[in-house]
Order: C-alpha cells, then structure tokens, then sequence
C-alpha cells in the first residue's frame, strides 16, 4: 500500500471520527437540554439522576470512540512523523487525566 492511500485512509477515518463525535455531542447536547428542561419544572430528582447518569455513559462512549479514533489516525501519524516522545507524552497526559 503506497503511502498517499494511507494517507487518504487516515482522513477518511477523521472524516468517520468527526462525524460521529458532532452526532453523540448533538445527543449529549439535546439530552442536557431536556434534563435542564426537568430541573427547572422541579421534576422529582431521582428521575433528573436517572437522565444525568445516560448523560454521563453518553459523555464515556464518546471519549471511548475519540481515543479510538485518535489512536488509529493521529498516533499513527505521529509515530510514522517521529514524534513517538510528544505522542506519548500525551497518551500519558489523558491517562493521568482520566485518571483523577
């Protein structure tokens, strides 16, 4: 495989990434609206919790599919570039982040 069609693999893949984070953070988006929307009516809180917690698996599924996304495209990149020590500085970064 000649390295143009990777290349162009590579930005179909951030095309795919893209496309789904702006389709989950549209969801995540109308979700917290509707949850916003039961706060102020003073809905009962248990229900308000229940839509918070299937906000925040929604906020986790769209990090999963972002480092999926980011490891497949732009770490490869990365490593391909020579920059393996400022990729995995940040690998290291988001873990420790994720991590707190």
């Amino acid at each position: 495989m000649n390295r143009a069609h990777e290349h162009h693999g590579d930005e179909t893949d951030k095309a795919e990434t893209r496309a789904d984070a702006i389709k989950r953070l549209n969801y995540i988006g109308g979700h917290l609206d509707g949850v916003k929307k039961m706060v102020d009516e003073d809905r009962y809180c248990v229900d308000i919790l229940r839509q918070t917690f299937a906000v925040r698996r929604a906020i986790q599924k769209l990090e999963s599919h972002l480092i999926d996304g980011h490891l497949r495209t732009c770490v490869v990149e990365g490593v391909k570039d020579g920059r393996e020590e400022q990729i995995l500085s940040e690998l290291v970064e988001l873990y420790e982040i994720a991590d707190r």
